[in-house]
């Protein structure tokens, strides 16, 4: 099947898949980029409802056009792009959902493309690097999020939206002396809350510094960072100012405008090894004129755009 031409149909008609990409039909062998819905959000610690977010993300795609100015690039024709709908999860069931993302981004991992992950909470995450691992080994992480999502147990329990990446990294699926978090920020549990995942290696570039530095000083250290590794993108939209994404569960201020965001993914993806990536914590009930899934979808594209340049070098 061939994406739809928006010139000659409306948006607003036909089937939602991202960017109005072709749906994939069951059992056919994967595109250059496979979307994936992973419609979750038991992880929650404050708002629910971003089990909702594949779906608004995806309405929001419709508006994306393939061209990337910025980088000369056509999406489209850089890639063959294919939408695969969503892994069937069971609410309210923490590691049975966990068990079933892996087992069903596994294939996608192991093949020659490039997964794309619409979420769902951070808790997530957890099960998709154990799916990266399994295909490929540990990767470096690159994270774009207001919070560290580090902690060890939430309400006595061990996963969470904010702990994905204390399992992670004590699961071995990711390097954290390759790996980099960009933009945390807002009030802490505690003075020592960043302690453990530094003493791991972890780089934290919080948010003030990231302000101070600038966009082209972060872009340098992300990359030195990360050097050869295959990189995973993990992109929580409250990494965005809560004025340019509302539309998620725990918003903070002092953030990040979209210009911003697009910047840093297109500055360092496109001279990254990127492996695949997710993007999570849309929450389209609280999504004034739905601008945060229309960020988030963007997002996607800016890695989509910076992946299809360093293809063309």
């Amino acid at each position: 099947m061939c994406p739809v031409n928006s010139l000659e149909s409306p948006r607003f008609c036909g089937i939602r898949t991202f960017m109005r990409q072709p749906a994939a039909a069951a059992g056919a062998a994967p595109a250059d980029v496979s979307i994936i819905g992973v419609p979750f959000d038991s992880g929650v610690s404050y708002r629910p409802g971003t089990r909702f977010g594949p779906a608004a993300v995806r309405e929001a795609s419709t508006l994306l056009k393939p061209y990337s100015p910025e980088l000369d690039v056509d999406v489209t024709e850089a890639f063959s792009i294919a939408d695969h709908g969503d892994i069937d999860t069971i609410p309210g069931y923490m590691e049975e959902s966990f068990t079933a993302i892996t087992a069903g981004l596994l294939p996608f991992f192991r093949a020659n493309t490039l997964p794309v992950i619409l979420g769902g909470d951070h808790s997530i995450s957890l099960a998709n690097l154990r799916a990266v691992k399994e295909a490929q080994g540990p990767v470096a992480l690159l994270h774009f999020d207001a919070h560290s999502d580090t902690l060890p147990s939430y309400y006595g329990k061990p996963y969470n939206h904010g702990t994905p990446f204390y399992w992670a990294i004590s699961e071995g699926l990711i390097l954290p002396e390759r790996s980099v978090q960009i933009g945390i920020r807002g009030p802490l549990y505690s003075r020592k809350a960043l302690d453990w995942p530094r003493q791991q290696g972890l780089r934290i570039i919080m948010g003030h510094e990231a302000h101070a530095l600038g966009l082209e000083a972060v872009i340098r250290e992300a990359l030195a960072r990360v050097g050869d590794a295959p990189v995973f993108l993990s992109f929580d939209v409250d990494f965005l100012d809560a004025a340019y994404a509302p539309g998620t569960g725990t918003p903070e201020v002092e953030g990040f405008t979209t210009y911003e965001a697009m910047t840093l993914v297109r500055g360092i993806c496109s001279h990254c090894r990127t492996i695949g990536m997710d993007l999570v914590e849309v929450l389209p009930d609280k999504d004034a004129a739905g601008i945060t899934a229309l960020a988030g979808a963007s997002v996607i594209f800016a890695f989509l755009a910076a992946n299809a340049a360093r293809r063309r070098r």
